[in-house]
């Protein structure tokens, strides 16, 4: 299935239905009174996080999404029915926003969660509602009132603990794919990711997180080079990220060093708040160098880096060091997890007192 992340549409909400002029009429009843009834309630519109999806595709090709009109009212005293409310499946991790001002409206971050996103019209008062001691036979009404109508632009941002970072070829793929239940496309060629992939780690008995590799940076892609810097907006809600370097290209004369500063600066000029995001080096592809080298390569590699944060050594091919490393992220990510819950506030008059 193709990979959509963005996508625009237009949501109408059901009219409410109009009030109803009626009158008794039966036999030997001169005076019945008014038994005019409203208006239905138009259809609501609702979004559904389905976490069996996680793409938006479905709304590339259909852009409108209208629910029914409420009925309207009727005589002997009948009230017209509600119009069917609809229900838009979305993937976890779904922003909806103002398609004018780039506002977010709503967001969809847990499985099952359910939103309101546009409400239906009230329906409208039957003549029955304005009789009154002075005014036997009303003959008002009021039409029903409409439903709102919005533009929209879903933009989906995939829910991960960690994204994985680098230039093409850096052994993204091949990591996730050593520690992960994932299997995307590996190959010889740049730019074989074309399109964010997600992975289960497990670390033990109930104990995982989720990886989220994204297609490779180049220098310049804030300026539309390679696949540009869109997916990089599939990070910006993970915990931690990974720094895949290739730490032995095949080409002498590409610099690591300097391909690493590029992402740093592209990561940067992106997002702020994503570059300032716990990031961790990790130097790939160390099966490729000689076991009496590494060592120097990588203390040299960290030195021109002027890098002071966790550096990992692996082999995602031979997963050597991923074991290790998988571990120090399930760390980190629990210690997180643990920091970010708020502590609860406690009235000083319920609290315990020690006994004299």
């Amino acid at each position: 299935m193709k990979f959509v992340d963005e996508a625009y549409i237009d949501i109408a909400a059901g009219d409410g239905g109009n009030g109803c002029v009626s009158f008794r009429h039966e036999k030997y009843k001169e005076f019945g009174g008014p038994n005019g009834g409203d208006g239905g309630r138009g259809g609501h519109v609702f979004a559904l996080a389905d976490p069996n999806l996680n793409t938006l595709v479905d709304y590339r090709y259909s852009r409108r999404h209208e629910a029914k009109r409420g009925q309207h009212g009727m005589g002997s005293d009948m009230f017209g029915a509600a119009g069917d409310d609809i229900t838009l499946k979305m993937p976890v991790g779904t922003l909806i926003c103002d398609a004018e001002t780039g506002q977010v409206l709503y967001e969809l971050l847990q499985p099952g969660e359910v939103l309101l996103i546009a409400k239906g019209g009230d329906g409208g008062f039957g003549n029955m509602r304005f009789k009154s001691a002075i005014n036997r036979a009303p003959r008002q009404k009021t039409p029903g009132h409409p439903g709102e109508r919005k533009s929209l632009r879903l933009e989906l941002k995939v829910l991960a603990d960690v994204g994985l970072l680098g230039m093409p070829n850096a052994g993204k793929s091949t990591f996730i794919t050593a520690v992960s239940n994932a299997r995307p496309k590996i190959a010889d060629y740049p730019f074989t990711t074309l399109h964010p992939n997600l992975g289960v780690v497990r670390v033990g008995p109930e104990q995982s997180f989720v990886i989220a590799d994204v297609p490779g940076l180049i220098e310049g892609a804030s300026e539309g080079a390679g696949l540009g810097h869109q997916f990089l907006r599939h990070l910006q809600r993970t915990r931690l990220l990974l720094h895949i370097v290739d730490i032995a290209p095949f080409d002498e004369g590409v610099d690591p060093v300097a391909q690493a500063k590029a992402i740093v600066a592209e990561l940067k000029k992106y997002d702020p708040a994503l570059h300032a995001k716990p990031r961790w080096l990790v130097l790939n592809k160390l099966d490729m160098v000689p076991a009496g080298e590494r060592e120097q390569r990588v203390n040299d590699f960290v030195r021109r880096m002027r890098y002071k944060g966790p550096v990992y050594q692996i082999s995602a091919l031979t997963r050597e060091g991923c074991e290790s490393l998988v571990k120090d992220i399930y760390q980190h990510i629990k210690a997180q997890q643990i920091l970010a819950q708020e502590p609860v506030d406690v009235d000083p008059r319920f609290t315990a007192r020690s006994p004299q």
